[in-house]
Parts: structure tokens; C-alpha cells; sequence
């Protein structure tokens, strides 16, 4: 981010640092070291009783749908972020005061192209949803009177959150640079890809493609479904879909077996979405998913989707039976294939922190069984020793917990490893069939074979290059950021310093010369000038000096 456009987003940019500081963070903020009077002088004091996970939440929405929105995603990468904090942003709420129908009626005629009543025979005015990015409308279509929901985005709202991310990328870049317990988490590149999510969800056709994706490859038709996308009114904007009746998972009242299948149908479906398709919803919580008349679930919000390679596929299926038989060495030497080559991870210590993490959150001796958080915390402790992980791993996480939450709530009893168990072993047959097993060792040894044929050519080159002369090896130094700051402070003091000295011995001269215009009894103006100029200067150099430290 550009000064220049630091500068034009600066009110919102004090009033996200305003914000921030008085739920507790001002310490933080000022170690990104804000322009003088930044900051408001008077900030109400945190409520110390709660956490600081907690305080980050309400800052978020206290922010708006920018930083809500940005705090649902975050959410769903706990390998970067503390398991405290992904709990306190899963609480964040999506619900928001609706805007009047007046304000959103030009964006739904601009992307229609025409005029309501040519498309719609009825259009309900008062919204059944309202969130932070749309907007969602009962009508009915004109040209076969079907029923349908019609999702509408806010106005005005990629400028806004364009100009709100960013502010967050500036404040996540200093942050990463100058505050070192921000420095493993690499807080810039969790904003490029919140960026890039949030230019999807912006995008309804990219949620149009989804649905229509799940209902088209969905074996379990008659116990889960999405709405049908009526895609030739479906725009950027405006996303046209069934209207589907029906109460959400977590208010409906069902008998006890009614809901002991739903729980288990919910819960087979996203297994065979993830382990299966590789293609899955990335936020099933009980607001997203709807129980019809007819005791079927519907799932709404394909806005964030999760996709998964075979390879990847096959991991989490490593994962998950290892962590289901509490085998932390078996979960460390599954993910050691994903630590990059130059990285060697600490396993024993990794090991240790497994084995604490499955016995704390799956003690079956006790009936404790969470295996959604167990996966949580093992991303985390991934991330923690330098591996690598996806965000779809992530978005497979949360999926997990959020499933697993939503079946307990319908059924007590809820055993996920059971609802898991049939798609696992079919999982475990495809792994493990000679179709498989034959494919992947022909490909391994079609390349290995490649690579062994361009090994002769590669040695000659490199001893060309030897004996030309010719071989550069370049050295990259890291964690720099701040001497390059310090020397440039010290530069500009420097370069200040000699201009007060220059202006000294210059009016010095002129004052000897008796330069006029003169005044105080015979003394040169320009002179006297020059003197109140350099003293200035030079109060300003020290101020500056005891402001900041001197080891600055």
C-alpha cells in the first residue's frame, strides 16, 4: 500500500487503529509506529475481564462487514492463527441490520439489465436474510411462477472492501515486520489469499457454479440437497436460486430417531464430499444448513467451497484413522511428507504435542470424543513446526467440527467415527486396489526415468559454467527491516544535522558582514534567521532523539 493511498483511506484508517486500541490493542498499535496524533488521546480503557481473543472478536465487529467477514476467514486457517482465537472468530455473527429495499432495488435492475416486473410477477420488498455481504429476497418468477430466493449484494461494496483490505494488508505488513511475535505467522500472506476468497464470495456466479457442481455429482439426493441456481438470472451481483422452506438444523424440533438420522445423514454426506469428490462446503454450521417438510437437509451458502486433490484426499484419510486410533507417531510420520526439503521439524517434540492433543480432546475412556477440534489442533501443531498446509486442509477442518457440532446438538450420542467409518474403507479400498497401486508406481518410475535422462546433461552444464567462470550463487538476507529503518533514521538526522550547522556558519557570515535589511541594534534579519531557523531544526533533532530512543 502506497503512501499516497495510506493517505486518502486515512480516516477509515484511524478509525480501525481507534477501534482496536480501545478494546486493548494500543500497545500494538503503537509498535507499528503510527504517525504522530494517529491515535486519539483519550481511549476508553479494555474491559480487562475479557480475553484478548475476545477482545479481537468485538473489535472485528465493531468494524464492520469487512472485518467480519475477514474474521470468519481467518478462522479457517488454524495453522497460522492460536486455537483460542479460531473458537472466538467462529462466534463471529453474520446477521446484520438490513438495508431498505430502496438502496438495493438499483443494483438488482442494474445487473438484471431490465425492470423487476418484466422478470418477476411478485417480489417481497422486506429481506428473509440479511448479512454482511447480501442481501436475500422472496419472489416469484414471472415466466413459470416458480418460487424463488433471490441474493442480492450490498451497494457500494467491493470499494469498500478493497479500501478496508487494504488498510488490513498495511497494518498486517508492519505488524510482520516490526513486532516480532507476529513474524512466524506471515500475516501478508494470509491477507492475499483472504483477498483472493473475498474477490470469490464478491462473485455470485462463482457460487451459481458450485451449486449447480454439488447437485450434479450429490449421490445422496434424497437426504441432502442445494438449491437449484436459475442461472440465466444469475450475475455478478445477484444470484437467483429455489426458494426452499424449511427452519434451521439448530431450531428445529424433531423427535429423538428423526434427528439421530438427520445427524448422520449430514455427517455422511460432507465425509463423501471431502474423502470422496474432494469438493466440499466450507462452512456447514446449523444457520447454513435448512431441514425441509419432507425431513431432507439443504445446505445454503456455497460461497466458500473446498477442493481436494487425490493426493490430498488420501492424507486426510491417513489422518483421520490415525488420530481415530490416538497413533501420534503414525499422524507425525504422515505429515513429515509435507515439510518442505529444506526444513527439518522437531518430530519427537511434535510427537509429544500429538499425543497431548489426542488424549486431551478424544478420551474415549470418559466418552470424550471430539475429533473436529482434534484435527484443529494438529494443523495448528503443524504449522507451529514449519509444515506446510493448505488452506483447503483448513477449510476441511473447520467443515469437520462445524459437522460434528451440528450432529451432537440433534443427537447427544453422536459417534462421528462411526458416520465416518463406510466412506473411509471405501477410501482405504481405492488406496490400496492394484489399479491404484500399479498407476501410481508406472508414473513414479516414468519419472524417475526422465529425471535420470537429463542428469548427464545437467552435470555438463554445471562443469561448463565451473570452468567459463561462470557459476553465481546469490545470498539473500532476511530480518533486515529493521537495521534498514534504523539507518535511514539516522541518515535523515545526519543530513538535518549538517544543514543546522551550515545554516549556523551562513548566517554567522552574514551577520559579520552586516548584510541588510539589520535590526535588534545592527544585526542582519537574514542573519537572525538563519539562527531561530537552525535552533529550530535542532530542538526538533532532539525531541525526535529522546521521543523515539537513541537506539533508534
Amino acid at each position: 500500500m502506497s503512501p499516497f493511498d495510506f493517505l486518502t483511506n486515512a480516516v477509515r484508517a484511524k478509525e480501525i487503529a481507534t477501534v482496536f486500541a480501545k478494546h486493548g490493542f494500543a500497545e500494538v498499535i503503537q509498535q507499528i509506529n503510527p504517525p504522530p496524533g494517529f491515535l486519539h488521546r483519550i481511549i476508553p480503557q479494555p474491559r480487562l475481564r475479557r480475553s484478548v481473543w475476545e477482545r479481537f472478536r468485538l473489535a472485528a465487529e465493531e468494524l464492520g462487514p469487512t472485518f467480519v467477514k475477514s474474521g470468519q476467514l481467518l478462522s479457517m486457517r488454524p495453522d497460522v492463527i492460536p486455537e483460542p482465537l479460531v473458537s472466538e472468530l467462529r462466534k463471529l455473527q453474520d446477521a446484520v441490520k438490513p438495508l431498505p429495499f430502496a438502496e438495493m432495488r438499483p443494483v438488482l435492475v442494474e445487473e438484471l439489465g431490465e425492470d423487476l416486473d418484466a422478470i418477476f410477477s411478485e417480489f417481497a420488498e422486506s429481506p428473509v436474510a440479511s448479512a454482511s455481504l447480501a442481501q436475500v429476497y422472496r419472489a416469484r418468477l414471472r415466466s413459470n411462477g416458480q418460487l424463488v430466493a433471490v441474493k442480492l449484494q450490498r451497494p457500494h461494496l467491493r470499494k469498500m472492501v478493497d479500501a478496508d483490505l487494504d488498510l488490513i494488508s498495511f497494518f498486517a505488513t508492519q505488524l510482520h515486520h516490526r513486532v516480532a511475535a507476529f513474524a512466524p505467522y506471515n500475516l501478508p500472506a494470509v491477507v492475499a489469499e483472504m483477498r483472493v476468497a473475498f474477490g470469490r464470495e464478491l462473485d455470485f456466479r462463482h457460487e451459481s457454479k458450485n451449486l449447480r457442481y454439488f447437485n450434479a455429482t450429490n449421490p445422496f439426493p434424497q437426504t441432502i440437497f442445494a438449491p437449484g441456481v436459475h442461472e440465466e438470472h444469475t450475475r455478478e451481483r445477484v444470484l437467483v436460486m429455489d426458494f426452499i422452506e424449511g427452519v434451521r438444523l439448530d431450531q428445529a424440533a424433531l423427535p429423538a430417531e428423526p434427528a439421530r438420522r438427520l445427524a448422520v445423514d449430514g455427517a455422511r454426506s460432507l465425509f463423501h464430499q471431502i474423502l470422496v469428490a474432494g469438493f466440499f462446503h466450507a462452512d456447514p454450521h446449523p444457520g447454513n444448513l435448512l431441514v425441509t417438510p419432507d425431513g431432507r437437509i439443504c445446505a445454503l451458502d456455497w460461497g466458500q467451497v473446498g477442493q481436494l486433490t487425490r493426493r490430498m484426499r488420501h492424507f486426510l484419510a491417513e489422518l483421520f484413522e490415525a488420530a481415530a486410533t490416538l497413533d501420534a507417531e503414525r499422524i507425525v510420520a504422515a505429515a513429515s511428507a509435507l515439510a518442505a526439503p529444506h526444513r527439518r521439524p522437531d518430530f519427537r517434540a511434535m510427537e509429544k504435542e500429538v499425543t497431548f492433543a489426542l488424549r486431551e480432546n478424544l478420551n474415549y475412556a470418559i466418552g470424550h470424543q471430539e475429533i473436529g477440534r482434534v484435527i484443529l489442533s494438529l494443523l495448528h501443531i503443524f504449522g507451529r513446526h514449519g509444515i506446510n498446509i493448505t488452506q483447503d486442509y483448513c477449510l476441511m477442518a473447520k467443515s469437520v467440527l462445524s459437522i460434528e457440532e451440528a450432529a451432537r446438538a440433534l443427537d447427544p450420542q453422536f459417534d462421528l467415527r462411526q458416520a465416518a467409518e463406510p466412506t473411509l474403507r471405501d477410501l482405504q479400498r481405492e488406496r490400496l486396489s492394484p489399479r491404484i497401486v500399479l498407476g501410481q508406481l508406472r508414473r513414479g518410475l516414468a519419472g524417475a526415468m526422465s529425471r535420470l535422462g537429463d542428469l548427464p546433461i545437467d552435470l555438463h552444464r554445471l562443469a561448463q559454467r565451473i570452468s567459463q567462470d561462470d557459476l553465481t550463487i546469490n545470498f539473500q538476507h532476511r530480518g533486515l527491516e529493521e537495521l534498514d529503518d534504523a539507518i535511514n533514521k539516522a541518515s535523515s538526522r545526519l543530513t538535518l544535522a549538517l544543514i543546522v550547522a551550515a545554516l549556523i556558519v551562513g548566517s554567522s557570515l552574514i551577520i559579520h558582514a552586516g548584510v541588510k535589511p539589520q535590526i535588534l541594534g545592527g544585526f542582519s534579519a537574514l542573519g537572525i534567521s538563519g539562527y531561530l531557523l537552525s535552533m529550530v531544526i535542532g530542538l526538533w533533532i532532539v525531541w525526535d532523539i529522546f521521543r523515539h530512543g537513541r537506539h533508534k
